[in-house]
């Protein structure tokens, strides 16, 4: 993958661990191989901060990576005249400050040589095994074709394919990306900007979701730099100007510390300082800064419960501030986030934002996928024989989401589809879990209708979809469903049956949108119909083997379920005419019209009934037989523009007393289709 470079003048926030020179690299690269047993000095600082967070690893496969490395780069320069092996460098030390296990770094010193020089793929499989082989070829595959105008779209295609078979590919096109755009600033302002882009609406928010904050973070700083320098330089003055003197954090830091020393809990408190974006974002949300909203206090400690510990005391000792708490360590987020989030009131009123986690949370926090090793390292408690077929991955460290996305990703019919539906999948930031009545789960994108669920359980059997049941309820599907819900699907039997063109307006997921718009444009004569009508009705009945259908509710009985209608456009309001065929009632009529036989005298009793139902032939003829079989008279009556395939009807009523009311509510529920009869 090609390697911009040279600094874009970007002051970059202090880091923990000083930046390397890579001229200096550069020049220690040039020198080659060295002695047998010793390690080179290029890569000496990717060998310590491997050895800090992995003390045993073998560093001999690094050295003998680097010099494959070295050799095969060798004469390749960047464009700021830096020999070229100084960005594999670069972004094996930042994949090894995260944590990253050695067969990545080993894959990323050697990620551009397949492509880039005549070492093959064959040629790193005998030499550095299979693993770093695949990790290699993964990477590789991003950037080999040439789309031509499609080419990102595509590119990132291909890279999510090589993601779902192993998130440690993703990993380090990630790390790729960060020093790419460290070394942006030889490149065109348009290119820049281009790149720039490219970077915040997908790397970073699949940076985000894989859990690496730590790239995320910097490459969002970098992206601010160059979309809006003006106010990334305002930022980075305010910013300039707190670190000048004393933080009021500090204070506060250190009366934390007292108050867990005398609470007995070991803990370790640090002030964290917030990065560019982070800050922006405060004084955007608020207006004007606080001297606490540079930073916030992060708290560490040893167990899980110390965590809720820490929280008892900062709440018991200091002012809390309740709209800022948030638990993610009971309830962690989709990328694996833990921490809990308080804020409280120091001296003088200052307020401190808090997180507290646990010495690993952090180390997750920070490097998400990243700090999760090997996933295929061997299972010695795997019975032989175990492998998948075909060379197939099934990675444990795989996010539900990502499942997703891959598989909706194959649906998408051209690039600027996939292109604009990628970014607006991974625009979500949170993730529900809903429960199947087989007890088996849907993971979907909070804010998720039934119309999402039914296509993330039956995929294109959700076209004959007519309703659902959400903790027992019946329910439209676009009713919107919450984490923990229970969602029963119910199909039609027709299965010729199709989506509504309502569904679009309800559907969150890119696989539900995608296949709903794929219905339409494989049935151009259902969408012209649909198109002239307000809805479409399908029966209510149970769909294919294996599919859940309604017992309750109302909705058996003699006949049903019904054929397959379709409605027809223009009815009108019922008129009380127990044998007028208004072909399932849709309509739109007035309120106020009359029927039944009503008397000169005054009414005993007058009640109005709200029945609703699912769409069918002669459901409202139906509803006014029952409702004369019950002894009452119709004073009037409205159906409701169908939505859903749903149908409300409201009746005024009159009875002989009061006492009726009970039996003509049971009767009007006994009608096929008829789910809900109540009071308005």
């Amino acid at each position: 993958m090609s390697a911009e470079a040279a600094s874009p003048g970007v002051p970059v926030r202090k880091r923990s661990r000083p930046r390397i020179d890579l001229r200096r690299l550069g020049r220690v690269a040039l020198l080659g191989p060295v002695s047998r047993g010793r390690l080179p000095d290029a890569i000496g600082h990717v060998a310590e901060a491997h050895r800090a967070h992995h003390p045993d690893a073998d560093l001999s496969v690094l050295s003998r990576a680097y010099v494959l490395a070295e050799c095969s780069h060798r004469g390749q320069m960047r464009k700021s005249g830096e020999p070229y092996i100084t960005h594999p460098l670069a972004v094996t030390l930042i994949l090894a400050e995260l944590g990253a296990e050695t067969t990545t770094l080993t894959a990323s010193l050697l990620h551009d040589t397949v492509e880039d020089t005549e070492v093959t793929l064959d040629q790193v499989r005998e030499e550095f095994g299979e693993e770093v082989s695949y990790l290699v070829d993964g990477v590789t595959k991003l950037e080999k074709v040439d789309y031509g105008d499609a080419a990102e779209p595509e590119t990132f295609r291909k890279m999510l394919v090589a993601t779902g078979n192993d998130v440690r590919v993703m990993s380090i096109k990630l790390a790729d990306r960060l020093h790419n755009m460290r070394t942006l600033g030889v490149m065109r302002p348009e290119k820049q900007v281009r790149i720039a882009k490219v970077t915040r609406d997908v790397l970073i928010p699949l940076a985000e979701r894989l859990g690496v904050q730590a790239l995320k973070t910097e490459l969002e700083d970098l992206v601010f730099a160059i979309l809006r320098p003006e106010e990334h330089a305002h930022t980075q003055t305010l910013i300039a100007e707190s670190e000048s003197g004393p933080s009021p954090l500090t204070a506060i830091a250190q009366n934390v510390r007292s108050t867990l020393r005398e609470a007995g809990i070991t803990a370790e408190v640090l002030i964290r300082p917030r990065h560019f974006v982070s800050v922006h974002r405060v004084r955007m949300k608020r207006g004007e800064l606080r001297g606490t909203d540079f930073g916030r206090l992060l708290v560490l400690v040893g167990e899980d419960a110390d965590c809720y510990a820490v929280l008892g005391e900062l709440h018991t000792c200091f002012t809390p501030v309740i709209s800022e708490f948030k638990d993610f360590v009971a309830a962690p987020k989709f990328n694996l986030y833990q921490s809990l989030h308080t804020a409280v009131v120091g001296p003088g009123g200052a307020v401190a934002e808090v997180l507290i986690r646990t010495h690993r949370m952090h180390k997750v926090a920070e490097a998400g996928v990243v700090a999760l090793g090997n996933p295929y390292a061997p299972d010695v408690t795997a019975p032989a024989g175990d492998e998948p077929a075909d060379g197939e991955r099934a990675d444990p460290t795989r996010p539900g989401w990502l499942s997703r996305l891959l598989d909706w990703q194959e649906s998408a019919p051209d690039p600027d589809t996939f292109w604009s539906t990628l970014r607006a999948d991974l625009a979500e930031d949170r993730e529900i879990t809903v429960f199947r009545t087989d007890g088996r789960t849907l993971v979907l994108p909070a804010g998720a209708s039934c119309v999402d669920a039914a296509y993330a359980q039956y995929g294109d059997g959700a076209h004959g979809c007519i309703g659902a049941r959400v903790n027992g309820r019946l329910a439209t599907l676009a009713t919107a469903l919450g984490d923990g819900d229970t969602v029963q699907l119910l199909l039609a039997r027709d299965t010729a049956s199709g989506p509504s063109r309502e569904w679009l307006d309800h559907a969150r997921t890119p696989a539900a949108r995608i296949a709903i718009a794929g219905w339409f444009d494989a049935h151009p004569e259902d969408a012209a119909s649909q198109d002239a009508e307000d809805a479409r009705y399908a029966p209510y009945a149970d769909g294919p083997a294996g599919a859940e259908h309604g017992d309750d509710g109302g909705t058996g009985g003699p006949g049903w379920p019904p054929a397959h209608p379709r409605q027809q456009p223009g009815a009108t309001a019922v008129t009380g005419d127990p044998d007028g065929d208004t072909d399932g009632g849709a309509g739109g009529g007035a309120a106020g019209d009359r029927g039944g036989d009503v008397g000169g005298d005054a009414p005993a009793c007058l009640v109005t009934l709200v029945a609703e139902s699912f769409g069918r032939p002669r459901l409202l003829a139906d509803l006014t037989e029952a409702i004369a079989t019950a002894d009452a008279a119709i004073v009037s009556a409205t159906v409701e523009p169908p939505s859903e395939q749903r149908v409300r009807h409201t009746y005024t009523l009159q009875l002989a007393g009061a006492e009726a009311l009970p039996a003509l509510v049971r009767a009007m529920r006994d009608v096929a289709g008829v789910y809900d009869v109540s009071r308005a």
